[in-house]
């Protein structure tokens, strides 16, 4: 599986952790800095981030992907709707808390979300 990491680097233990709750070794984490012009319009910023990854077609449809979102909600849900578009479904992704009580602020990984499952449930109750 390969980790997108559009978020601050990942410690060992946060891919540690990573590993523990997908049941395997990570094969590759990519980071990707994402700083976006606020007065450009976001879907072309997140067109060129993830035409910079790299993956070609096929890729993006086949190979196991985990995403770590970047924090800024605006830039977190474009990435996602451009990465269904690619992929045909919504990828799994990382949900970090902070640690209670520690100082400097830590952070842990909580736990993998996964959207298609999520997205599959609340179609259940729709009308």
């Amino acid at each position: 599986m390969l980790l997108l990491n559009f978020s601050h680097p990942l410690t060992e233990v946060q891919i540690q952790q990573v590993e523990a709750l997908i049941g395997k070794k990570l094969e590759e984490v990519q980071n990707f800095k994402v700083q976006f012009e606020a007065a450009a319009p976001y879907a072309a910023q997140v067109e060129a981030l993830v035409e910079g990854i790299g993956l070609g077609s096929a890729e993006w449809q086949n190979r196991a992907l985990l995403i770590n979102p970047p924090a800024f909600s605006f830039i977190a849900v474009a990435l996602l709707a451009e990465l269904h578009g690619r992929m045909g479904y919504f990828p799994p992704c990382l949900r970090l808390r902070p640690v209670a009580g520690s100082v400097p602020p830590q952070y842990e990984v909580a736990e993998v979300l996964d959207l298609r499952e999520i997205r599959e449930r609340a179609r259940a109750r729709r009308a």
